[in-house]
């Protein structure tokens, strides 16, 4: 999934993102366009990522997501989930 915001991606724009993604099944990615992303946003995503693939390991899953974080230009050709209207 790609969810895209100008100006700064925050923590509270992480959690967003993050109760988004577990409400979906089969999330696989999750791609964040954004002018600057903050540490502890990164962080936050960067947590889940190490939470799933830790529950899954302890379920006998075989699941994992995967993080991408884009910072600069945000275009409004791409498609994604704008975070500023979440």
């Amino acid at each position: 999934m790609l969810f895209k915001k100008r100006g700064t991606f925050t923590e509270d724009d992480a959690r967003k993102v993050i109760e988004i993604v577990s409400e979906r099944a089969g999330v696989r990615e999750i791609i964040i366009m954004a002018e600057h992303v903050t540490e502890e946003a990164k962080r936050r995503l960067w947590d889940y990522v190490r939470g799933v693939q830790l529950m899954a390991d302890m379920t006998g899953e075989d699941r994992s997501v995967r993080i991408e974080i884009l910072e600069g230009y945000v275009s409004d050709k791409v498609k994604g989930l704008n975070v500023e209207e979440l």
